[in-house]
């Protein structure tokens, strides 16, 4: 049997029930009120990207022109590899910006003793952490696909108009630069760094719950005497191995021909490997990790007192 979504008033008249709250939506928004960073720090990459992509683009009739001699591979790198490598910038600083989100967004809200206010709010301390979280893992990726996206388009539209002014014809550029396919492989490729650098942001966010100073150092602190330990101790580095697989081991795991660090343009879908990555054992135990770190942020939140 369902419940009827109305209820009865003081006068006795049928009343609409009451919206619910979304507390996980609204503490969502609560941190991109407070955190203008997440949003502002890439679009300020992103303005600096197009700036010197748009200069750059000036000489592209030039480059055109030189392009008949070359090899079809040649020629196609030469052409696309503008193109891109623009987004790069601006996803590496929706990880940066992440990372110190991360450091702080616990941590500070026990700093300025705004924690006492939010836990008079009937929000439990699993919805606050799971949306602060939420952050790094979801928001920052889609801010990052739309603002690549953008530059993608802007630059694409910026050199179509510089060959039609130069009267070369942009066919060539349209038809080497995969338009149409890059944005399938970005959503693929911040998906993949999403979940590969998730058990990053939750190390950071039990940390950030638990330090009371100092949190970058206690961030790295143990990563780093556990390495230097083993290479002291054992002269061995396997677990500084490890820890740079899990920076730098989505690339290799999840696109095709990229074991070797080859620099390969990544603009095909023939490229992706999913299968392979969802049975990289190193996912899963890192997802298992960021699980661990979720729940001791949450227990730490309800117990901690403001500093």
């Amino acid at each position: 049997m369902s419940i009827p979504s109305t209820a009865i008033d003081a006068s006795g008249n049928a009343a609409e029930a009451p919206p619910p709250t979304r507390p996980f939506y609204w503490s969502v928004r609560r941190e991109l009120w407070e955190n203008r960073s997440i949003y502002i720090a890439p679009l300020i990459v992103m303005a600096v990207v197009l700036f010197a992509s748009l200069i750059s683009t000036i000489g592209l009739p030039h480059k055109m022109r030189g392009l008949a001699s070359l090899d079809p591979a040649k020629r196609h790198a030469a052409v696309v590899s503008h193109y891109s490598m623009a987004p790069a910038p601006i996803m590496l600083a929706t990880f940066l910006v992440g990372l110190f989100y991360c450091l702080d967004a616990l941590h500070g809200e026990r700093r300025d003793r705004s924690i006492l206010f939010w836990k008079s709010l009937p929000v439990s301390d699993r919805t606050a952490v799971l949306s602060k979280a939420s952050i790094p893992i979801v928001v920052l990726p889609v801010i990052a696909f739309a603002l690549s996206a953008a530059t993608l388009l802007v630059l694409l539209m910026a050199g179509t108009a510089i060959l039609l002014l130069s009267g070369m014809s942009p066919a060539t550029l349209w038809s080497e630069l995969r338009f149409f396919q890059e944005p399938v492989i970005m959503v693929y490729g911040l998906t993949v760094h999403a979940l590969w650098f998730a058990p990053i942001y939750c190390w950071l966010l039990l940390v950030s719950a638990w330090a009371r100073r100092a949190t970058f150092l206690w961030a790295l602190l143990p990563w780093l005497a556990t390495a230097a330990l083993e290479k002291i101790a054992f002269s061995t580095t396997y677990f500084g191995s490890m820890l740079r697989y899990r920076v730098m081991g989505a690339m290799t795991e999840a696109f095709a021909n990229q074991q070797h660090g080859s620099g390969e343009i990544l603009d095909q879908l023939s490229q992706l490997s999913p299968a392979r990555f969802l049975g990289t054992p190193g996912l899963w135990v890192g997802l298992i990790f960021a699980a661990a770190c979720l729940a001791g942020a949450v227990r730490l939140r309800h117990d901690r007192e403001p500093i």
